[in-house]
């Protein structure tokens, strides 16, 4: 069995591709991707709705004719299976995880029980139905991951596909664990596997518990604006829109058994990032210039919190031809403009309504 990567005979068209996590924040802009760029592809989106999922992210295509939703967890093989024969999914691109490091720390099993378990109950899933099938030459499994599965960098460095994993949270590890597990099934049982590790991201929809929305909104509000440490942490930012671009890319053009880091090439320290948060928010409310920077306040430091991530996407451009269509200025202000623009948005998530919604616009389906 051959287990270096291949390149496609041709880009990838799929008939029927299952998004998992489709109803959060990345995946919502993914879905809205994939229903532009294969309009004759069926989408099928499999959300357990946990507090992250909202299916208000997907107002706007819910409607859609080839866009299908089912509220259900990835660790339900029965459901799995009977959505795999229903569907005839020739694609995965699986996004479903618990992904807040802060979470992580204080509820570590259920990091580890949805993201290992639940992508290994879908890869067995995806394996049974394409051996039964016999399409594993023309699927494809694409695995959604992190750079926090590399550890942390010091001043110098950048993280490439070849750097050794050094998982520092739950949230990390879990995710490492279920890169291992993907890479597993490829080598021992020929499944079709890709993987992705991006940096943060940010854009709109993204769940308020987050560093920018999060500080957009308590800048609104004049509420403290919670720093760890001495803000001295530096993360690598990709626009959530470039990000989707990507992944489409990769799920037309990657090559099967190969990992590739997606990254903004925007590196920023926290308090940096708050500062420019500021100025951005108060410009646009009409305040004067530094009229929130009072509300910065210094909170003890996470534990085990990495001091600096920063990733090298070069194997990405090289390889497939991709990099970020804005500057992290251009996604930064398109951010903030469309948090301000959607205030009834941030009130529904921040009260929990939004938990309501598929009750609302789903149930009598």
């Amino acid at each position: 069995m051959t287990t270096a990567p291949q390149p496609p005979k041709e880009t990838r068209s799929f008939q029927s591709i299952l998004v998992t996590g489709g109803a959060g924040f990345i995946g919502s802009h993914v879905i809205r991707r994939l229903l532009r760029t294969h309009p004759n592809t069926k989408v099928v989106n499999l959300d357990a709705l946990t507090y992250a999922g909202n299916l208000a992210n997907l107002k706007d295509v819910e409607d859609h004719a080839h866009l299908h939703f089912v509220k259900g967890d990835i660790q339900d093989r029965a459901l799995l299976d009977k959505l795999f024969e229903a569907h005839g999914f020739d694609a995965v691109l699986h996004l479903a995880a618990e992904s807040h490091v802060d979470r992580s720390i204080d509820e570590p099993l259920a990091f580890l029980e949805t993201n290992i378990l639940g992508t290994a109950a879908l890869l067995h899933a995806a394996k049974e139905s394409w051996t039964r099938r016999g399409c594993m030459e023309t699927a494809l499994f694409y695995h959604v991951s992190t750079d926090e599965v590399y550890g942390s960098l010091g001043q110098e460095g950048l993280f490439s596909e070849t750097t050794a994993y050094d998982p520092r949270s739950p949230y990390s590890a879990s995710k490492a664990s279920s890169d291992h597990v993907v890479r597993a099934y490829h080598h021992t049982y020929g499944l079709p596997t890709v993987i992705s590790n991006c940096s943060n991201n940010y854009g709109s929809h993204q769940f308020p518990e987050k560093l920018i929305p999060l500080m957009i909104r308590n800048i609104v509000d004049g509420r403290p604006l919670p720093i760890y440490g001495e803000g001295i942490n530096i993360r690598d930012w990709l626009w959530v829109e470039d990000h989707a671009a990507a992944m489409d890319v990769i799920l037309q053009r990657g090559w099967v058994g190969d990992t590739y880091n997606i990254g903004g090439l925007n590196e920023w320290r926290n308090i940096d990032l708050v500062h420019k948060l500021i100025d951005l928010v108060d410009s646009r409310l009409g305040r004067t210039k530094g009229h929130s920077l009072g509300l910065i306040t210094f909170v003890k430091d996470r534990a085990g919190h990495d001091m600096r991530y920063a990733i090298d996407a070069s194997h990405l451009a090289s390889r497939l031809g991709w990099k970020p269509s804005v500057t992290f200025e251009e996604g930064l202000s398109h951010t903030v403009d469309w948090y301000l623009e959607n205030a009834s948005w941030m009130e529904e998530v921040t009260s929990g309504d939004y938990q309501q919604y598929y009750a609302k616009h789903y149930d009598k389906r």
